[in-house]
């Protein structure tokens, strides 16, 4: 868990509004440059517990309520199974359509594309109308942040692009952004050296903006941890 706080939130990244309650973190409309909203939280109930007797596969797995019904869990690793069914229920009647995962160790991305495209990449979330993505890190490492200020859109820097447009075979112009989009190249950033990165904390929920012709703001640029197999994480994401 120390390892998961290691880099907490910034305190002054003027991106991030930090908020005191769900309905404020839910209804907060996006203005002013800010691109995530945090509901900070310490949260009962043991998650290591929920975590290491869920029968999972490699990867990712999406968890049903009924998965944790035959789990033997002490009293504080139920405390934990209800507070992650309790936000998803919120946020599903809300409208909203979230999943809590399992992730066991993360399949990087093993092609020999130029951009690595995997979610451990850094990356902003893309929508074809408005929505945002919510995040909650219940066990494990959690996301990771970076600030806009300190990232370069992987797809124009100059020997990216290059490589990209060998690899698609022709020049610039229409069909080579679609290209670039059609892959997801033009959603990954390279943080700069002297990049801050930071730790979105365990048990926090977060609501961070996606890219879409009608969002006011940047989105947020973010990164699921690099784990290995055996690493789990408990996460709401949707």
């Amino acid at each position: 868990m120390a390892d998961a706080e290691a880099n907490p939130p910034p305190e002054h990244y003027w991106r991030i509004r930090y908020v005191a309650s769900m309905d404020e973190l839910l209804e907060t409309p996006w203005q002013h440059g800010i691109n995530a909203l945090c509901l900070r939280r310490t949260l009962p109930g043991d998650y290591a517990q929920v975590a290491s007797l869920l029968q999972v596969e490699e990867g990712i797995t999406a968890l049903e309520p009924e998965d944790f019904s035959h789990l033997s869990l002490t009293d504080e690793g139920r405390v934990a199974v209800e507070q992650m069914l309790a936000d998803l229920e919120l946020l599903t009647e809300r409208g909203l359509a979230p999943e809590l995962n399992c992730v066991n160790g993360f399949f990087r991305d093993a092609t020999s594309a130029p951009i690595r495209t995997d979610v451990s990449s850094f990356h902003v979330d893309s929508a074809t109308s408005p929505m945002d993505t919510y995040l909650c890190t219940y066990f494990g490492a959690s996301s990771e942040g970076l600030p806009n200020e300190s990232a370069t859109l992987k797809v124009t820097l100059p020997h990216l692009r290059q490589q990209l447009l060998t690899a698609h075979g022709g020049s610039e112009g229409r069909a080579f952004e679609r290209y670039l989009k059609e892959h997801c190249y033009d959603l990954h950033y390279q943080p700069h050296e002297d990049a801050k990165v930071f730790r979105f904390g365990v048990g926090n929920l977060w609501r961070v903006a996606t890219q879409h012709r009608h969002c006011p703001v940047p989105p947020c640029i973010h990164r699921a941890p690099d784990t290995l197999p055996g690493d789990r994480r408990l996460l709401l994401i949707g």
